[in-house]
């Protein structure tokens, strides 16, 4: 069988394009993809008062080299570039802006602690570069007109603090609760679902109390008690006067020498049982 010129030059015509549209392909891939590789970017605090959680990303690089080792997706190896923060916002910035910038990563994945990836969520936004499952319960990242590029993971911490206030109020309805949380976005979250849980009443049952590390103790005409500021590395014993609270709720990362010395100058003995003492990582 013969072909005319005319039906070569087509069949060269298609195969040319073709071989445009395969190099055009390769071009098309954003920064940290191509067809034999995929990096993604993590931020863990592998130091500092969160340091437990690195954990978590040290079992990620685990599996991502036993996908590695079984070929990869669609033979493209998977790139893991995790850096520590510390659990330092400032640090999760600049760690941040290196992984986009330098490394060139596809995506930022798992990043731990609601402050820091609250840090960099809408600096990666402008860069449209995926954040995604944040290891947080913050209900910031489920807003897609704002943030598109954002994507949580665990379940909403102001849902869980509203089930804790449920559960004491129908099991303590006149106990006086304590709260230690956070003064950052993580702690303020429980605060804030405990209030909704709480409703009416919230100021009659609530004894607010934030580590510091001046230790600033306030004692409001309602009786609640506030300690202000975050990280702390000693907390005051309650004013004489203010009856201590029965049950008490967690919101926040302290160390264990912080712990220890909670339990040694603040007079929290519950009278219930030790189902109503939650403590939150």
């Amino acid at each position: 069988m013969t072909f005319s010129l005319g039906w070569k030059i087509a069949v060269a015509a298609v195969v040319a394009a073709l071989c445009n549209t395969s190099a055009f392909a390769q071009k098309a891939y954003d920064p940290g993809a191509s067809d034999t590789e995929i990096r993604i970017g993590n931020i863990s605090p592998y130091s500092g008062p969160a340091s437990p959680y690195s954990t978590i990303a040290k079992a990620e690089a685990g599996y991502f080299k036993m996908i590695n080792e079984r070929g990869g997706i669609n033979g493209r190896k998977i790139n893991f570039i995790s850096y520590d923060d510390a659990y330092s916002p400032p640090k999760t910035v600049e760690q941040a802006r290196k992984l986009v910038e330098s490394d060139e990563v596809l995506l930022l994945f798992a990043n731990v602690g609601t402050p820091g990836n609250t840090a960099i969520q809408r600096y990666l936004n402008s860069k449209k570069v995926p954040q995604l499952l944040n290891l947080s319960g913050a209900d910031k990242w489920a807003d897609p007109a704002h943030f598109p590029w954002t994507m949580g993971f665990l379940p909403s911490y102001r849902a869980e603090a509203r089930i804790y206030a449920s559960y004491i109020l129908s099991t303590e309805p006149n106990a006086r609760i304590g709260v230690l949380y956070q003064n950052d976005d993580f702690g303020k979250e429980y605060v804030a679902g405990l209030r909704e849980g709480l409703l009416v009443g919230f100021k009659k049952h609530m004894t607010g109390v934030v580590g510091s590390e001046d230790d600033r103790m306030q004692h409001s005409p309602a009786g609640v008690v506030k300690v202000h500021g975050k990280a702390p590395a000693t907390l005051a014993p309650t004013p004489d006067g203010v009856r201590a609270p029965q049950c008490r709720v967690m919101a926040a990362r302290p160390s264990r020498a912080t712990l220890a010395h909670l339990h040694r100058r603040c007079p929290w003995k519950p009278s219930t049982t030790p189902r109503c003492s939650k403590l939150r990582a």
